[in-house]
């Protein structure tokens, strides 16, 4: 039963944040460069006034091009979602400008060169953010601002249509294996199909499922914090003493290293807002167009559960622009993948497909 306790640790799987000195990747970039690079920044006025600081590069031989502003999944990320080595978003920048299509990309709160508290910062706040680097652009006159784009990754995919649903200034969007379900049945989905790959049980599984389904509802139960952590272990000892009654080979599991493992990582407040956030309401008011890709190989917003959701939300929005494309043999970063887990991130020399790259900037010049 070992792989149970990778499965009972996968609640935070969603944020992929390590990152450490590497060889740098084929991919990253380098000079001298065809277009404009410019380092800006940016006030989020509700966020006590937070300055952000990012990048803006330019296509030299266009002018007023669109722009698109680029959106970080999950965790502390900077400018370039710097991880393992790779550098995604100065990769995407980077293409994408070569193509006529001005890049916004920027430090997350509290991370860099960007002011701010990112620990205390929730999905809907990184909102805010991506509303302030709109109204920055909106003041450039050397963009379309009538062409102002977001392409999020992963949470970034559910903060864009969050965006897109209430600001008319947003032009269209892309989803990079973009969340179409709750952040419940996201971690739930994840966490199942990771410690499959990984030859968890059947029976393995669905203990994890049961305990984590547990202490979600626990949860859910108290708006207070201490309440919550009480609710939360009171839950969970009752479980434990189910287990004990009918012998279940998994009661070992449930002990205090898994209570307070539990009750730390559901007290942090971004992971309370992000289990129970649901995309449908968001994006049945997304009306501009929008991209929605998601690869064959993602094991952490898998695209069976995702995307025909996302799909039924959008024609209920009555979209008339929707493209959603499942693409073969990529992981969540897409990158060209043999089985999607995590460890391939590390080893893969791929930072961003060169398929999927030019994907996107094809639909972007097609429409602007």
């Amino acid at each position: 039963m070992k792989p149970l306790k990778k499965v009972i640790s996968l609640l935070t799987l969603f944020i992929y944040t390590i990152s450490f000195a590497q060889t740098e990747k084929p991919q990253t970039p380098k000079g001298p460069f065809k277009y404009i690079i410019e380092d800006v920044t940016f006030i989020n006025k509700d966020a006590d006034s937070i300055t952000l600081a990012g990048t803006l590069t330019l296509p030299k031989n266009r002018k007023q091009p669109p722009v698109v502003i680029l959106i970080n999944g999950s965790g502390a990320h900077d400018r370039d979602c710097t991880m393992m080595a790779h550098k995604s978003f100065w990769v995407i920048a980077d293409y994408l400008t070569n193509q006529g299509i001005a890049v916004l990309r920027y430090d997350e709160r509290g991370t860099a060169k960007s002011e701010g508290d990112f620990s205390k910062a929730t999905t809907f706040d990184l909102a805010k953010d991506v509303e302030a680097g709109i109204n920055y652009l909106k003041s450039r006159t050397d963009i379309d601002s009538s062409k102002i784009g977001l392409i999020g990754h992963s949470e970034g995919g559910v903060i864009a249509p969050i965006v897109a649903s209430t600001n008319p200034n947003v032009a269209y969007i892309i989803m990079l294996a973009g969340p179409g379900v709750n952040g419940q049945k996201i971690l739930q989905s994840q966490s199942k199909k990771i410690a499959k790959l990984q030859g968890a049980t059947d029976e393995g599984i669905a203990f994890n499922n049961e305990l984590t389904t547990i202490a979600y509802q626990a949860m859910f139960s108290e708006t207070e914090v201490e309440k919550q952590k009480t609710a939360i272990e009171n839950a969970l000892k009752e479980f434990k003493v189910k287990l004990e009654t009918e012998d279940s080979p998994f009661k070992v599991y449930v002990n205090d290293y898994t209570i307070n493992q539990l009750k730390t990582q559901l007290s942090n407040p971004w992971l309370q807002a992000f289990i129970k956030l649901d995309p449908k309401p968001y994006l049945e008011k997304t009306n501009c167009p929008i991209l929605v890709l998601n690869g064959s190989k993602d094991v952490q917003v898998l695209p069976e559960i995702n995307l025909p959701e996302i799909e039924k939300h959008l024609k209920t929005a009555n979209n008339k622009d929707v493209t959603i494309k499942q693409l073969e043999g990529y992981n969540h970063l897409f990158q060209t993948a043999k089985t999607g887990l995590l460890n391939e991130y590390f080893t893969n020399e791929e930072t961003f497909s060169p398929v999927v790259l030019k994907i996107m900037s094809d639909w972007i010049n097609a429409r602007f």
